[in-house]
């Protein structure tokens, strides 16, 4: 057997920042620290925070009053954070600054007071999030048959947004329809399909031709490693997405000389370690790494996690002074 260990695969720059927030605010603050939704969309991720203390509501009215929440990668939606205000909570905002950008877009739209057409999932806490932002003004389109069902006032001059984590080939298709019914609506100056989202699915249409059988390694509600898996079917190849290689079935590998492995961005890299390292044990598999792009893009600390480590090392500084 031959494995084909894409690369780039695994955590994003948004998904290192919101777990590396985390995991300093139950340093700084001490459990119990309360998330607003999933820090990402991934058991492993979610079960390893929930034995240090980390509570994970998706409703804000159920975190006690003054305590401290932090918001997932996802965003939240202006509602929430005035809840939050109103309950006194001491917030750390972990959004990803590619959906806060996609709010940013929404905010500017909807203050000329145009209709606005949000490409993505319904339920996606992502997309609730950002339909919080205008809620009278954002209709959500999944598909290219709801491009057909809808009803726009002439001269209204639409735009289009998009969920960052939707398929390329999907959304462009949605796009292509959108444009012909409306052949004078407006999209964001630059793609919302974030970068992470992008890179991994090319490498899946890059690698996915020579595979016997496609791994992703992710969780069933996380967006961008369903689109994977998706995208390797799309290409005629079987595809599973799986938490971790112990969901596996061994059947699955019956007669399959080349397995290609991913992660969605929300998976730890420990999961595709403990993959290979079973094919390799089980199959006599070896490895060949392929990286299809490089990526080095980093995202800061939220400014309250900032905030509280420079008065730290401020406090610190003065006893050792003292």
């Amino acid at each position: 057997m031959r494995v084909i260990l894409a690369n780039p695969r695994g955590f994003c720059a948004g998904v290192n920042m919101a777990i590396e927030s985390l995991d300093l605010a139950l340093k700084l603050y001490g459990p119990p620290v309360y998330v607003y939704h999933e820090i990402v969309h991934n058991k492993v991720v979610v079960r390893r925070f929930e034995r240090r203390g980390a509570i994970f509501v998706d409703d804000i009215e159920a975190v006690p009053e003054g305590a401290n929440v932090l918001f997932s990668a996802h965003g939240v939606s202006p509602a929430v954070r005035e809840a939050a205000r109103r309950r006194r909570l001491n917030v750390i905002d972990a959004t990803c600054p590619l959906v806060a950008k996609v709010h940013s877009e929404a905010r500017r739209f909807a203050a000329q007071g145009r209709p606005i057409l949000l490409l993505g999932h319904a339920g996606h806490d992502e997309v609730v999030g950002t339909m919080g932002e205008a809620p009278d003004q954002i209709t959500l389109v999944e598909d290219e048959e709801d491009v057909e069902r809808l009803e726009l006032p002439p001269g209204s001059r639409p735009v289009y947004l998009m969920q960052t984590t939707l398929s390329i080939d999907e959304a462009k298709r949605i796009v292509e329809r959108l444009r012909r019914r409306f052949p004078d609506i407006a999209g964001p100056a630059k793609d919302d399909i974030c970068y992470a989202t992008q890179n991994r699915q090319e490498a899946i249409h890059e690698l996915a031709p020579e595979a016997d059988l496609v791994i992703v390694l992710g969780s069933q509600n996380s967006s961008n490693s369903r689109r994977l898996a998706e995208i390797a079917q799309a290409l005629g190849k079987p595809a599973y997405l799986i938490d971790s290689i112990h969901e596996a079935d061994p059947s699955w590998f019956e007669g399959v000389e080349t397995v290609v492995v991913t992660a969605g961005a929300s998976a730890p890299e420990d999961v595709v370690d403990e993959c290979v390292a079973y094919l390799q044990e089980r199959y006599g598999a070896e490895l060949e790494e392929r990286v299809i792009r490089t990526e080095d893009m980093e995202f800061q600390l939220p400014a309250e996690l900032r905030r509280q480590l420079r008065e730290r090392s401020l406090e610190t500084a003065a006893q050792g002074n003292s």
